[in-house]
């Protein structure tokens, strides 16, 4: 496997993590594929998601693959009055990832981060490893730091 950006951030901060490599389908963007073919339970393996706000601008939000942003959370947790989802097309340019591939480690810029706080629950979770088909599996609270993030409760 090639080493991503990802990676080579995590090595040179000296942070244990995994990868682990799947199938990427265009068709089928459900994290929970994603899941099922690198083995992992759904409920640890999260996606990243980048919202507008209308006070603060740009923040991420990881959430475990089978959940919904529940926006209103969002909003309140990010200091926000309301939040919503960037359009795809300028996924590239604020974050410098692409659809399917968006990691909240590597960002362009680092930006307000909110893991759903569920992560807690688990030893590891999985997040993209930068590039689609590709996922690191870090402790959550390794991942909470070297963001810093904080645990929010933001799923529907």
């Amino acid at each position: 496997m090639t080493k991503t950006n990802v990676m080579r951030l995590l090595d040179t901060e000296k942070i244990n993590y995994k990868t682990a490599e799947y199938d990427y389908d265009e068709n089928d963007l459900s994290g929970v594929k994603a899941a099922a073919e690198i083995g992992e339970n759904p409920e640890q393996v999260f996606k990243t998601l980048v919202t507008r706000g209308d006070k603060t601008g740009i923040n991420v939000f990881c959430i475990p693959v089978a959940e919904e942003l529940d926006l209103k959370k969002a909003a309140v947790v990010s200091s926000n009055k309301k939040v919503e989802m960037i359009h795809v097309k300028e996924l590239l340019g604020i974050t410098g990832y692409i659809r399917g591939g968006c990691s909240p480690i590597g960002m362009k810029k680092k930006f307000p981060t909110f893991i759903d706080e569920t992560a807690q629950l688990f030893d590891e979770i999985a997040v993209s490893g930068g590039k689609r088909g590709v996922q690191v599996i870090i402790g959550p609270n390794e991942l909470k730091e070297y963001v810093e993030a904080e645990f929010a409760d933001i799923t529907v």
